[in-house]
């Protein structure tokens, strides 16, 4: 499997309400599980000595720093496309205000199209990325104001 192939199966379970995903191909098998639904099953005891050992490493994974609440981010990994079709207008400009559920652009990803929405009303202020442009999940998309 390559690298991207793995990064957009994980941005896919993120961006989704499925709890674990498993995949194939050529024999091997990659199983990514949220770590929501690793909190909700009971582990056994550990030993004390990994016990001792387990605050370091759970130090490690510390949780994304707060989002600004006036910026609408990526949901997953893929190509954003601002408009429906080229040489259309796009689904929002700077100075335009949108109502909560107002579709701002698409992001395609393994050949699927996913609309990201506005979660409420606002002011687009700005516009961060372009047509075309391949985005991370997580990566600011619009700011609002």
């Amino acid at each position: 499997m390559k690298q991207e192939q793995i990064k957009t199966l994980i941005d896919a379970l993120a961006a989704s309400d499925l709890a674990e995903l498993e995949y194939s191909e050529d024999g091997s098998t990659l199983r990514l599980v949220k770590q929501s639904a690793l909190a909700a099953v009971p582990t056994a005891r550990r030993p004390a000595a990994a016990a001792r050992k387990a605050p370091a490493a759970e130090s490690v994974q510390q949780a994304p720093p707060p989002v600004a609440a006036a910026e609408c981010l990526a949901p997953l990994y893929g190509v954003v496309h601002l408009q429906p079709a080229p040489g259309e207008l796009p689904f929002v400009q700077p100075g335009q205000a949108v109502e909560a559920g107002q579709m701002l652009c698409v992001i395609e990803a393994m050949k699927m199209f996913n609309e990201v929405r506005a979660d409420a009303a606002a002011t687009v202020q700005a516009v961060l990325v372009h047509s075309g442009q391949e985005v991370e999940a997580g990566e600011p998309l619009f700011r609002f104001g």
